[in-house]
């Protein structure tokens, strides 16, 4: 009797001890996202200081950010297969976070890109080790819901970013917003360093599962055997290409087709004059958008991948696949809507779909090789989805809008999104693809 009362306080002390993990995992990754989308918003009137280009826009948004942030991933993850992850998210949390903060004393283009490289450095070793340590503190049945509640960091950073960056850029200027979110970044790593300790690696997993960490040929082996893990990542790089692109330019498109709407909204708030009621409005306006449909899409994602994803393996890409589906006519339905309100409505839903498959598809990276790989696996995952994703897809839609500027004027960011969301048709097709292969795939 005393024993089971024991083991059950434990057990409780356990599974409150991780949540606490995931909730500080979450907060770190809320300010990755933070310092990742801030530069949306502030885009517009960093364009008018510095009187840059869409085109230079979105160099500084995607490709600056991304160039370091994925070549550094893999071997920064593979570090995390052999030594302390919690020291490594540290480290990384500090550097990008010192970083946003050095942004706000750029004088030129190529002086705020270095700055968005160095971002993108410290970066790489904040998502593949946390990827790690979430697998090592829940249980395969638990995985997707505690990865989508880590995955909650994407819609609430980039939402905090949007609304908090729009209004110190406001009432102050651009280079305090980055100012203010850096400092505040580096004081959170202290409490990530000296509160959470690194787990048993592959405590849920079978001894069998566990191994030393291999090397980076020894992963790619494996997963070049792995048809759904190409096809996933793949998939899931077409998506970021306009999920990233549409989180960098869509402050911009609001603000320059529905100017007078966006300082109503500012007025009707409580915003008086003396700042920029469209940059207020924008950030509302978009800020809104991806914290509710965001948060609701994670969740959804994550408790489906749970609930279809232990009896059928396919359903951790069929689920994202057919929200993608469904996201399609409703983004282009936003994009075209007359108003300011029709456009909420219509980008609320598909802003929720378009965000599912994070759940499903980095459980289904987990569960497809063994737990000695997971970090490096993770990374080479993230490799693929964000040098695709955050340095194609901001690139892409900037220059597309510049090329369409001569028939569209004012409009060219708007067509440009819409031919953009071919590549959620592709991601769709992938993740379908990947489906029908990841049963015989799944690691055992």
């Amino acid at each position: 009797m005393a024993d089971t009362v024991i083991r059950t306080a434990e057990e409780k002390s356990e599974r409150s001890y991780r949540s606490y993990v995931l909730v500080v995992l979450l907060l770190v990754y809320i300010f990755n996202f933070i310092d990742r989308q801030i530069i949306g918003i502030l885009a517009p009137v960093i364009k008018a200081e510095l009187g840059l280009s869409d085109t230079q826009l979105g160099l500084m948004g995607g490709l600056a950010f991304a160039l370091f942030y994925t070549g550094l991933g893999i071997p920064i993850a593979m570090l995390a297969d052999r030594y302390s992850r919690v020291r490594i998210i540290t480290w990384s949390l500090a550097i990008w976070s010192g970083f946003t903060a050095i942004c706000g004393f750029a004088q030129n283009f190529w002086q705020l890109f270095l700055a968005r490289v160095g971002v993108g450095v410290g970066e790489a070793g904040g998502v593949a080790p946390a990827y790690s340590l979430i697998s090592d503190y829940f249980p395969a049945s638990e995985r997707g819901r505690a990865m989508a509640v880590f995955s909650f960091g994407i819609p609430l950073g980039s939402a905090a970013g949007i609304l908090f960056g729009g209004l110190i850029a406001a009432y102050i200027d651009w280079r305090s917003a980055f100012m203010v979110v850096g400092l505040a970044g580096l004081v959170l790593a202290p409490l990530l360093r000296f509160t959470v300790r690194e787990p048993v690696r592959g405590r849920f997993d079978p001894p069998t599962a566990r191994a030393a960490a291999p090397s980076i040929g020894e992963v790619l082996r494996v997963l070049s055997t792995k048809r759904s893990f190409w096809f996933i990542s793949f998939g899931a790089s077409c998506s970021s290409i306009m999920g990233y692109g549409l989180i960098f330019w869509l402050p911009s498109f609001f603000k320059r087709s529905y100017p007078a709407e966006l300082q109503q909204l500012a007025s009707a708030v409580g915003f008086g004059e003396g700042v920029d009621l469209t940059l207020v409005g924008t950030s509302l306006f978009f800020g809104s958008i991806i914290l509710l449909g965001g948060v609701l899409g994670v969740w959804m994602g994550g408790y489906l991948a749970d609930k279809l994803g232990h009896a059928r393996k396919a359903a951790y890409a069929l689920v994202p696949a057919g929200a993608f589906a469904l996201a399609i006519p409703l983004f282009g339905a936003g994009i075209l809507a007359p108003n300011l309100l029709a456009a909420f409505l219509l980008f609320l839903i598909p802003q929720a779909l378009s965000l599912v498959w994070l759940g499903p598809v980095l459980s289904a990276i987990q569960g497809l090789v063994a737990p000695s790989m997971r970090a490096t696996a993770s990374a080479t995952f993230l490799f693929i989805n964000n040098l695709l994703g955050i340095g194609f897809g901001t690139f892409f839609l900037g220059r597309l809008s510049d090329f369409l500027i001569p028939r569209y004027g004012a409009e060219s960011l708007r067509y440009s999104i819409l031919i953009g969301l071919v590549f959620y048709v592709l991601a769709a097709l992938f993740l379908f693809l990947a489906s029908r292969r990841l049963d015989r795939d799944w690691h055992r």
